[in-house]
């Protein structure tokens, strides 16, 4: 039987596709909401609702306005 993998601290509380969002940034520096909504294969109301989300649980930060919004960590996780 396979070990699950422990959840890191700053992945408490958050859905899959959150915990998908947060290291996708990590790797690539920051992601927009279409990108999320690509990654996450949900649509633009929910992937600005996880965003949205990340962002009010201090893991994230909002950049921009309107179509030049993109979200970066916050800090280091």
């Amino acid at each position: 039987m396979e070990e699950v993998a422990a959840r890191p601290a700053w992945a408490k509380g958050l859905n899959e596709r959150q915990v998908e969002a947060v290291l996708y940034v990590g790797e690539h520096g920051r992601i927009t909401n279409r990108e999320y909504t690509e990654l996450a294969g949900v649509s633009y109301n929910t992937a600005h609702h996880d965003l949205s989300d990340l962002c009010k649980r201090g893991l994230m930060e909002q950049r921009g306005r309107g179509r030049g919004t993109y979200y970066v960590l916050r800090q280091a996780l």
